[in-house]
């Protein structure tokens, strides 16, 4: 035997995962999905090939580009009105994003302070709360997206306040029961002692705790948003020409299915296919999230 020493390999912890684990252990097909949706909504103005809103009865109906009678300056066809249908699906992906981040997080933060509330002080502030979410979770949401749309009319502020009063309750509920759970930790008991106010246990002891949640469910209501804006604006109560949103694309496109199928069909390929990346992704980060699973 010589004495040299035989290089030891570097072995990842049972607990930690290597470098090429996490690797692929990422939703790379959520990646791939939301990527171009993603691209489009901070991009948008920047990757118009033409002006979205633009009429050209020149080009009606033109088929995309690999079909016969298809152009290259429109990849993708045109509307009935001449429109690139390219440029108003990127437009379309501006307006979705928007509506449904800040629908979300509009939600998420009355949800929360909400959730948080009932949880912590319990009571007749839970009664309230709780009896406020009974009612909005016993309304059909078609039910409840009609009466706004007939109380302050069609537009962007519709969809806002449809996903806004749809999505609350979800995060209350949640949060309630997180909160129930985290007050009766010792170091919430401890800071009652020290007498905290109730506003330092809440943000410094609770909120905290609640992050991973929060952030789960935040990531997989952006796809019901989505889906929810697509669904008003089909049915007229949302986004309202000229502007541009998917479910309006879907709605105009439909009475030319027979003779222009790319009208409705890749307005809506691209409401599936956000809708599956974010659920996909959300499912992932909820795992990832799970200390009781990665500690198994």
């Amino acid at each position: 035997m010589n004495g040299a020493i035989a290089p030891t390999r570097e072995r990842a912890s049972p607990g930690r995962p290597s470098r090429k684990g996490k690797w692929r252990s990422l939703p790379w097909l959520a990646i791939i999905m939301l990527a171009p949706v993603i691209i489009f909504g901070i991009c948008g103005p920047l990757l118009y090939l033409h002006d979205p809103t633009t009429i050209d009865l020149l080009n009606p109906q033109k088929p995309p580009a690999w079909l016969e009678g298809g152009s290259a300056a429109f990849p993708l066809g045109t509307d009935q009105f001449g429109r690139d249908l390219l440029s108003r699906l990127i437009e379309g992906a501006r307006v979705s994003l928007i509506i449904a981040l800040g629908g979300v997080m509009v939600a998420a933060l009355i949800g929360i302070v909400a959730g948080m509330a009932s949880g912590y002080f319990g009571g007749l502030v839970d009664s309230l709360i709780s009896q406020a979410v009974d009612v909005k979770m016993s309304l059909p949401a078609i039910l409840l997206i009609i009466l706004i749309g007939a109380a302050i009319g069609g537009g962007m502020t519709t969809v806002l306040a449809s996903i806004v009063l749809l999505f609350w309750a979800d995060y209350a509920r949640v949060i309630r029961a997180e909160t129930l759970s985290l007050r009766e930790r010792g170091y919430v008991q401890l800071a009652k002692v020290a007498n905290a106010s109730h506003i330092r246990i809440l943000t410094r002891h609770i909120l905290p705790n609640l992050f991973g949640t929060c952030i789960v469910l935040v990531t997989l209501q952006v796809g019901r948003a989505i889906l929810i804006e697509a669904s008003i604006s089909f049915i007229g109560l949302g986004i309202q020409p000229p502007a541009t949103a998917w479910g309006l694309m879907v709605y105009e496109g439909r009475a030319y299915l027979a003779t222009a199928w790319w009208l409705p069909t890749f307005s809506g390929l691209a409401i599936t296919m956000t809708v599956l990346g974010t659920n996909l992704f959300g499912d992932w980060l909820r795992d990832a999230l799970d200390t009781r699973q990665s500690s198994l």
